[in-house]
């Protein structure tokens, strides 16, 4: 069975109707996994044993003739900042290397109550701050179109590893674009969900106010079928919102007539690649054609999104952070002869250079004669981006832009500057400053790579953005066929 292009609704299918079983599946993507996986570098902990363990479990309820859910029996693989209870949680830091949770995050116990399988933890940029997944501690993911390319950060390794055929779908998290941005460099369908709709309970924090978990699928319809099993208010989360149940299939529906459409020109300016410019608004023509009505606008304050991200998240870092000091949690250095000697040298040798340059950076930004000057006017200038948003949804149902700037970049390419990385992110950073929804969505090749389309949303509308990625899937002619770098398509 060809595990590269099956999708979670095709699995499901196939074990409802008998055709295969779900510890036929499970090993089925282990054994391209253990295939791939010296080439990727997509997981840092594998669950085989477990794994097959509960894929015998959910054969035998099949058998008994219970009805159950859409991810029952269906591998899915977890970025490895989400924590799970008795498997290894690293967050892609040498701090944690030893750490295993005691307990679940509330989006892993939902999985695990809908019977889905987790096949192992994904690779990241460490506590989640990168663009590339260059950046973890244990080893570089690389893109499955292009093994000498990125493919994305932080969550590169779930990205890879849906893209590759290693998994059918998985979760990453987002701060800045680390959903979006992965799916759009690896030719997948990724969500950032609005703020509050999934439990942040169990994702080890980077910038609280920005954090949030999504899913990387193969397909639109994917997406819905995972979403509808990840949302749900949260007592745990004090950011949870309570939001009345929905089911995002109803929104698979072929019709956007009149839907408005609106094209900040910000983000088609003079930044963007032209040729992934040129893939975007053909997509637009594709919704256009189907009835949606497209205007330019402006979204003024986007300007300053990348420089309010840039000071806030990396204040927000420096606090959750500072509990990593080899008392509380983490490893400890062994040789240290004063408390303070044992923090520096616990967190000097525990942290990544990207780690330390942001937790500096923050640290900055709130100290005492800075705070005013930096965090206070950056939090005026987020209420501004947020308002720009607000705006435009009193009149427009969807804004669209390119997910990135750019095409997917070389490995090694941009370490040697951060501010070439931190561009990477320039066209997803507004969207988590707002809270508000957005997917990307694959929209063509450009010397065969793949580039993204996003598609963002009013808060708690992640139905019509889920509408318009499926209106675009089902009438573009651009039908994403993976034919992986290297070697790999032939696996």
């Amino acid at each position: 069975m060809d595990f590269l292009k099956l999708t979670v609704h095709e699995l499901r299918d196939k074990l409802r109707n008998g055709e295969i079983t779900s510890e036929e599946i499970v090993k089925g993507y282990f054994d391209r996994l253990e295939k791939l996986e010296d080439k990727l570098d997509s997981f840092l902990t594998i669950t085989k044993k477990e794994a097959i363990k509960e894929a015998k479990k959910i054969d035998e309820r099949l058998k008994n003739g219970e009805k159950l859910g859409d991810l029952a029996g269906i591998p899915v693989a977890i970025k490895d900042n989400i924590v799970t209870k008795d498997i290894k949680t690293t967050c892609g830091s040498k701090i944690l290397e030893d750490f295993i949770p005691p307990y679940n995050a509330t989006i892993i116990e939902k999985l695990k109550s809908e019977g889905a399988i987790i096949i192992g933890k994904t690779n990241l940029d460490e506590f989640a701050m990168g663009s590339s997944t260059e950046n973890s501690a244990y080893k570089v993911t690389k893109n499955p179109w292009d093994l000498t390319r990125v493919p994305g950060g932080s969550s590169g390794g779930s990205a890879a590893a849906v893209a590759s055929g290693e998994v059918p779908y998985a979760l990453g998290s987002e701060t800045g674009g680390s959903v979006r941005q992965p799916a759009s460099f690896c030719g997948l369908v990724g969500l950032k969900p609005t703020y509050g709709l999934i439990s942040r309970y169990g994702l080890v924090a980077f910038a609280s106010s920005f954090d949030q978990i999504g899913p990387f699928t193969k397909d639109v319809e994917d997406l819905a079928i995972v979403l509808n099993n990840i949302i749900g208010y949260d007592k745990m989360d004090t950011t949870s919102v309570e939001v009345e149940k929905k089911d995002y299939k109803n929104a698979l529906k072929d019709d956007i007539k009149g839907l408005k459409i609106a094209l900040p020109k910000e983000y088609f300016d003079e930044g963007i690649n032209k040729e992934v410019k040129g893939k975007v608004l053909k997509a637009v023509k594709v919704l256009e054609d189907l009835g949606a009505k497209v205007d330019e606008v402006s979204l003024p304050h986007s300007d300053y999104g990348l420089a309010t991200y840039y000071v806030l998240a990396p204040s927000e870092a420096s606090s959750n952070l500072s509990r990593f000091d080899g008392i509380r949690y983490g490893s400890r250095v062994k040789d240290y002869d004063s408390l303070d000697e044992l923090f520096i040298k616990t967190r000097s040798e525990g942290f990544g250079e990207e780690v330390k340059r942001r937790v500096m950076m923050g640290t900055y930004c709130l100290s005492s004669g800075y705070y005013d000057e930096y965090y206070n006017k950056a939090q005026k200038v987020r209420t501004l981006i947020k308002k720009d948003f607000d705006d435009i949804f009193k009149e427009y149902d969807v804004i669209i832009s390119p997910t990135t700037p750019s095409l997917p970049f070389k490995i090694g390419e941009r370490n040697d500057d951060p501010l070439a990385m931190y561009m990477s992110d320039i066209l997803t950073v507004s969207v988590n400053i707002a809270g508000v929804p957005a997917l990307s969505i694959p929209c063509g090749l450009i010397d065969g790579l793949p580039v993204g389309l996003q598609i963002i949303g009013k808060a708690f509308d992640e139905e019509t953005i889920i509408k318009v990625a499926y209106n675009y899937e089902k009438n573009s002619d651009f039908i994403l066929e993976p034919k992986m770098g290297g070697d790999i398509n032939e696996l």
